[in-house]
């Protein structure tokens, strides 16, 4: 799947994470990576990382959005490819998206 789709699907998958007693989430502090909090693509896999847990969920889009200033989620901790997610990776991943169309058009036409 070329990466555009890849980002654009990603924005309206669902991400499941640990609900804390209060409104808000769980953040852990990290020595190199800052404030994260860890999210999941699916209720098993925040299982397998908390245990039984009171959770909750949104959309990548939504918990971007949702995400206090300088903290980051990570996706998937302990899947076979974990990354970071943050309001910067869409909107990298938005400007990679607006300029493919120039270059998927490099090349063709004219005379």
């Amino acid at each position: 799947m070329p990466e555009r789709e890849k980002w654009a699907a990603l924005r309206k998958a669902r991400l499941y994470f640990q609900r804390p007693e209060e409104p808000g989430f769980l953040v852990s502090e990290t020595a190199e990576g800052g404030p994260l909090v860890p999210v999941f693509t699916s209720v098993e896999g925040l299982a397998r990382f908390a245990g039984a847990c009171g959770w909750a969920s949104t959309t990548v889009e939504d918990l971007v959005g949702l995400l206090p200033e300088g903290v980051r989620a990570l996706v998937d901790p302990l899947g076979e490819r974990p990354f970071l997610l943050d309001a910067r990776t869409l909107r990298d991943a938005d400007g990679q998206e607006a300029e493919s169309p120039e270059e998927e058009g490099a090349g063709h036409g004219g005379s």
